[in-house]
């Protein structure tokens, strides 16, 4: 059992596992420490040519202001959205915590198929709110407020759009009968390819780099939806986009 020894020191914390607060601490804490690391690349890019080369759209730059504007609307959906259900969630549905650490081939099967999940829900509300005006209009167009990603832009949405895409990433664990240590990483590495889809840099170490076959879009392919629009729908991978005729990897 090589996750055993992790699971047990989350369970010498038992009581903050099960705690209402942990959900959105959680989220919010290691959101703002994925971040970080790109704030500083933004802080530098203007200085040094050789950050700047791996930036998606060079001419742009990040302002207080907005850095300013996307930390108030993300932390004002958490504490008045998202903490109150995650409140009811602990209520109605008290934590389960098993003995038992999963086997590590189960829980990165399980973190696959939760992205692959996660990855076809938000393609198919993504492609809904830019096909239907309404739904644009009144719900998506907030996220769109930028046409250059930057990093803290990746949770500059309406609470409808933030409430909706945290709902598909809580439930298809739920779904799967994953364990909750199959959760946290699930939500680890959700958080992490939002960030990285956000960014704004197309760095050597991407993760579609690290994937083959294009069968993966990250920041550059998110960027050009930023930028273009009606192109690259779904959030990480291409699949979806390539079937509905929706991808476009070039500017």
């Amino acid at each position: 059992m090589l996750l055993q020894p992790v699971w047990m020191f989350l369970l010498a914390h038992t009581s903050l596992l099960r705690s209402p607060f942990f959900p959105v601490v959680f989220s919010l804490s290691v959101y703002l420490a994925f971040c970080l690391p790109f704030l500083l690349l933004d802080m530098l890019s203007s200085r040094w040519a050789l950050v700047r080369r791996y930036k998606l759209q060079p001419q742009s730059s990040v302002s207080w202001a907005s850095v300013q504007s996307c930390l108030a609307l993300t932390l004002y959906n958490h504490v008045v959205f998202i903490f109150p259900l995650t409140v009811l969630h602990w209520y109605l549905r008290p934590v389960s915590l098993p003995e038992e650490a999963p086997a590590l081939p189960r829980l990165l099967a399980q973190v696959l198929v939760c992205l692959l999940l996660f990855d076809f829900q938000s393609f198919v509300w993504h492609l809904l709110h830019h096909r239907v005006p309404w739904l644009y209009r009144n719900f998506h167009k907030v996220h769109h407020t930028y046409s250059s990603t930057s990093v803290l832009t990746a949770e500059y949405s309406g609470a409808w759009e933030t409430l909706s895409l945290g709902l598909f990433a809580a439930a298809n664990p739920l779904l799967l009968g994953c364990h909750p240590l199959t959760e946290l990483a699930f939500f680890l590495v959700n958080i992490w390819l939002s960030v990285e889809d956000h960014c704004g840099y197309d760095l050597p170490w991407a993760t579609h780099r690290l994937v083959p076959l294009g069968l993966y879009g990250g920041a550059r392919h998110h960027d050009l939806h930023h930028l273009k629009s009606k192109c690259n729908y779904a959030p990480y991978f291409t699949h979806w986009d390539r079937l509905a005729g929706t991808l476009r990897t070039e500017d």
